[in-house]
């Protein structure tokens, strides 16, 4: 896998409690072009915008994480793309998150993704997360 560090949500971002990913992407407003019609900002349509969310150090303790990708008008997102929950016996070092590409009706300003811990709060669990060039598929979870 390839990831930019411009692309990258979340860097072996330690998932301790529930948590918004450590960086968004302003993917930017769409508008109106001086003498033309508005834009729509939806970037999942056409070739598919791969994501990668990959555990990098195994949890401990919860019951299970959900991983939702978000948008929102501000960077504090809020409008739920896609989640999916992961019970505790899959977040294990190198599971990926079963979605593999961008969904479509991605048409606000900010990209993101939320990690929400159930259960007893993990002391162990990161997770790295980004857009890639392309997704590895012979690995635990893929």
């Amino acid at each position: 896998m390839i990831l930019s560090a411009e692309q990258l949500f979340s860097d072996d971002q330690a998932v301790t409690a529930t948590a918004r990913s450590t960086n968004v992407i302003d993917i930017g407003v769409p508008g109106t072009p001086f003498g033309g019609n508005q834009l729509n900002g939806d970037i999942g349509k056409g070739a598919g915008i791969p994501i990668l969310i990959q555990v990098t150090e195994a949890f401990n303790n919860a019951t299970s994480v959900d991983i939702a990708i978000e948008t929102g008008a501000t960077d504090s997102l809020g409008t739920v793309v896609i989640n999916k929950t992961v019970l505790l016996a899959d977040l294990v070092q190198g599971y990926q998150f079963p979605v593999q590409v961008l969904p479509n009706e991605i048409d606000e300003q900010f990209l993101g993704v939320r990690y929400t811990v159930t259960g007893t709060a993990p002391t162990t669990g990161k997770i790295t997360a980004g857009i890639s060039m392309g997704n590895q598929t012979n690995v635990t979870g893929a």
